[in-house]
């Protein structure tokens, strides 16, 4: 077996990564040739992984890659993810997110390779009361959203014409691993550095949005069973449980014997300029079809992030 990885460096790709290679794959990652990502998720297994340039909003690039590599399976996790940066990079967002994706599935679609696409819960928005399964109807709330959106379309579209893809439309997961841009490791990284008393105080927005936290090493191996399947589909991965961002807080200070009403101070800045308020799915149907479910609780997801953060801060 052979999978093509886009978004390798990344937190999930580093993960699926890591997986792929214990189940005896052979795995080649696309990373751009002029790229600030840094490869560290993936120091320790590079000399596994085969890297081939490529970048998303490059078409010749990925079919030179997918020619190269000759995968079975590609997962496609390449993105611009940061939900807060879609608003003020929405043409980019769209290009890489949106776009990207299309551009991936027209390089795979005549290879023969079963196709993974990255979904989001972001493209739920404020659609319905929770929770969410995988006949919501979307209506997302920010550029992001709306990218993945797009690219969730486009996937079922190249589906319909033949080609073995499938959606996972991910809640949020997060690990040591998350970059320090998103909320989960900024509050870890923040309480680390408050407890080494190298800060005092920390800066959020919104802390009463609720979200669906899972762990990334547990949701890379949904993406997998999705492609063992005898027939496509899409599916969403979930937890079925969500905390505000305010638990996430509490947790993450406590975790260090400190109070995060001490230290945590509301600033506007860090409100979107369109709120989604909760998120939570039912993944039901990946536990019926796939037989997957999360292994790690909520408390264990923040415990982990929070020990990592004080090795680093």
């Amino acid at each position: 077996m052979r999978a093509l990885i886009t978004g390798i460096t990344g937190q999930d790709g580093s993960y699926l990564a890591e997986f792929l290679l214990s189940k005896g794959y052979e795995v080649f990652g696309v990373q751009r040739r002029v790229s600030n990502q840094s490869s560290s998720r993936i120091s320790h297994i590079l000399p596994k992984i085969t890297m081939l340039d490529g970048d998303l909003c490059d078409s010749a690039s990925l079919v030179a890659a997918v020619k190269k590599s000759k995968p079975t399976e590609v997962y496609n996790l390449g993105a611009q993810s940061f939900v807060q940066l879609s608003f003020s990079e929405e043409i980019m967002t769209s290009e890489v997110t949106g776009l990207g994706t299309t551009r991936m599935l027209a390089a795979c679609a005549d290879s023969g390779a079963k196709f993974y696409q990255a979904g989001s819960s972001e493209m739920f928005g404020n659609s319905s009361p929770p929770p969410q399964d995988e006949l919501t109807r979307f209506v997302p709330r920010s550029p992001y959203g709306c990218a993945k959106l797009y690219a969730h379309a486009m996937t079922v579209n190249y589906r319909e014409r033949g080609m073995f893809a499938c959606n996972g439309i991910l809640f949020n997961h997060e690990s040591p691993r998350r970059g320090r841009e998103f909320v989960t490791q900024k509050i870890a990284l923040a309480a680390a550095a408050i407890k080494k008393g190298k800060q005092d105080k920390l800066f959020l927005g919104n802390l009463d949005a609720q979200r669906d936290w899972g762990h990334a090493r547990d949701y890379v191996q949904a993406m997998w069973l999705m492609l063992q399947q005898p027939k496509p589909d899409d599916y969403v991965v979930a937890t079925g449980k969500s905390h505000s961002v305010r638990d996430f807080c509490s947790a993450a200070f406590g975790r260090l014997g400190l109070d995060y009403t001490k230290h945590v101070e509301i600033d506007p800045q860090f409100f979107r300029p369109a709120e989604v308020n909760h998120l939570l799915g039912d993944a039901s149907k990946a536990k019926r079809v796939l037989g997957w479910e999360p292994t790690t609780p909520f408390e264990t997801l923040v415990e982990e992030m929070v020990d990592s953060a004080m090795e680093v801060a």
